[in-house]
């Protein structure tokens, strides 16, 4: 029966406000939602907003972070795979043949800037963004290790015993004898020591943290370096015909790029005349046609009116003019053709370079005449020739002309005449070695067959209609073809190289470890002596490095007799052996 003034439920007895208490309780205990119709409490805390200067605070942290610097540095290596698999600007010959060989892909990598990778925007921010990664790395950085430095070794903690290295014996010297020796024998190892009560503290390993400090430094060098060398560098290419020369000059360039701060008033004034190409070529067995010599004589002069000098440039060692460097490319061969009109008279005489298409030195060329034929109608017209020149003819049949040696033991010149328009008139930029037959027809013989002719040194081919006179002479020049690279922060980005690698190799090499030796009076009058280690991370290394210290401080402390007598040991000894004799009969 329920009583009336209680609150309690008559069915089961229980008491309504305790049932309560507990269904709060375990609302509060609980993860799953419940529906709450009571209105929010305004009291509760509300998060602070980042707002923009945390939000800056934030992204610079993140910038200045070492995960992101790796990951803009990774993402710089691989920034740079196309511009070492794609051809660059810088070689407009390369870039044309690329676009001419891939249609479609050429106009996708032009809006990428994959043809100037290395000047491009998004090339640009990465670089941009790494160097400002390591600056706000470097920086703190530095000044916490300004800070160690100033600081002293940490005091000795109370339990040496529990260090993974540790070593300990009694010594009758003093407790102040047993620092001094310590100190003496951790400075001798170039530790630095600090004497804390009892204990003498020691510290070695700062270089790895200025291993690591030297790393970083070392590749905002390089960084700065490669970023003046793409600003300021200067690269052309000439291809110079033995016994000319060349003058170091814009004009003179075949092809020049530079970097957007440039000035042409930069370049080093200096000149040189190529007086002779000397290449030889292995003749027999599995090498047969590789160039064994491969070098240009020239005569250069640096300054206005510098004194003549003699240099011989071979590949991989160019001739070095203040910083300016003169690079052996290639060579090939320019023969000697002299054209002469319907009159007999030459209208065109000169060694025309051919550029080399295969490793047997097979080339091909174009002549170009401004004048010197005339048609039925009178009008004067130009001619064209396209040339094609084998050093050691290989024929096969009429059509095919190979080269079986580079060098010239059977040269042998094919031409093809053309006559008309050769397009120099229009003002726009040509190649010299190439024909543009657009405006122009081909000769034909009293057959109506294409006109060509296969020339051997001496030998003449004449013109249809007794136009005139094509003559291949007996004298053939070699050329060869330099770059000439002016590059600056070359030298900073070698030094940086080489400091990031020794600043790696100290900070993987170099382990920071302390050491702690505490001196205390024992009971029997001795001294105590205890020597332990640690080291930042794992180091297979500290147990004998702490055991070589304890020598030389044993060595000047050395353990102390035991002041047992005979008949203790003796009585210890025996005690010893009873222990183990019961247990052999247990």
């Amino acid at each position: 029966m329920s009583k009336t003034g209680n609150d309690t439920t008559p069915a089961t007895g229980r008491d309504t406000d305790a049932d309560d208490g507990l269904d709060a309780a375990g609302s509060r205990l609980s993860t799953a939602p419940v529906e709450d119709t009571a209105p929010l409490d305004d009291t509760s805390p509300a998060l602070p907003r980042l707002g923009v200067l945390g939000w800056v605070r934030w992204f610079w942290r993140q910038l200045t972070s070492m995960r992101v610097a790796l990951i803009l540095l990774l993402l710089l290596s691989l920034a740079a795979i196309p511009g070492s698999l794609i051809p660059q600007d810088s070689d407009e010959m390369k870039v044309r043949a690329f676009q001419d060989a891939h249609t479609t892909l050429a106009p996708v990598y032009d809006k990428l800037g994959l043809f100037h990778v290395y000047s491009s925007v998004w090339f640009s921010a990465i670089y941009l963004l790494l160097f400002i990664s390591l600056i706000g790395c470097i920086v703190p950085r530095t000044w916490q290790f300004t800070g160690q430095l100033r600081a002293r070794p940490p005091a000795a903690p109370g339990r040496l015993d529990r260090l993974p290295a540790y070593a300990t014996w009694r010594t009758e010297a003093s407790a102040d004898e047993v620092r001094e020796a310590a100190r003496a024998a951790l400075r001798g190892r170039r530790y630095r020591t600090h004497l804390a009560g009892t204990a003498v503290a020691a510290e070695k390993g700062y270089l790895r943290e200025a291993g690591n400090l030297v790393f970083h430094i070392a590749l905002i060098v390089m960084l700065l370096a490669f970023a003046a060398g793409q600003l300021f560098n200067s690269e052309g290419n000439k291809l110079v015909l033995q016994g000319d020369g060349f003058s170091n000059t814009l004009t003179q360039y075949d092809d020049f790029t530079s970097g957007n701060l440039f000035d042409s008033g930069s370049l080093t004034p200096f000149s040189f005349t190529l007086d002779k190409f000397l290449g030889t070529f292995e003749r027999n067995g599995p090498n047969r046609g590789t160039a064994r010599t491969f070098e240009a004589h020239v005569s250069y002069s640096a300054g206005v009116d510098g004194p003549t000098k003699r240099k011989v440039i071979k590949v991989n060692k160019p001739l070095d003019v203040d910083g300016t460097k003169v690079f052996l490319v290639s060579h090939g061969y320019a023969p000697e053709i002299t054209v002469r009109d319907s009159k007999g008279e030459v209208v065109y005489h000169s060694y025309v370079p051919l550029l080399p298409i295969d490793n047997n030195l097979t080339s091909t060329g174009a002549v170009k005449v401004m004048d010197g034929y005339r048609d039925k109608s009178g009008k004067v017209e130009q001619l064209g020739f396209n040339a094609f020149f084998v050093p050691t003819f290989a024929g096969v049949g009429r059509g095919q002309m190979l080269s079986q040696f580079p060098s010239p033991d059977y040269p042998v010149l094919a031409l093809s005449a053309y006559h008309g328009d050769l397009g120099v008139d229009a003002g726009l930029p040509q190649n010299v070695y190439q024909l543009d037959t657009t405006h122009m027809k081909q000769f034909k013989d009293a057959k109506g067959q294409l006109y060509k002719e296969r020339l051997r040194p001496g030998e003449t081919m004449k013109l249809p209609g007794g136009q005139g006179t094509v003559t291949y002479g007996k004298d053939l020049r070699q050329w060869a073809s330099f770059q000439i690279a002016q590059q600056p922060g070359t030298g900073w980005a070698l030094g940086g190289a080489i400091a990031a690698i020794a600043g790696l190799a100290g900070s993987l090499f170099i382990q920071r470890r302390r050491v702690w030796v505490r001196a205390t009076p024992g009971d029997d009058g001795t001294t105590v002596v205890e020597m332990a280690g640690l080291g930042r991370g794992e180091s297979a290394r500290l147990p004998e490095e702490l055991g070589r210290l304890a020598g030389l401080v044993h060595d000047r402390a050395p353990t102390a007799p035991d002041p047992r007598t005979d008949q203790d040991r003796a009585s210890s000894a025996s005690d010893s052996e009873d222990v183990t004799a019961e247990g052999a009969e247990k």
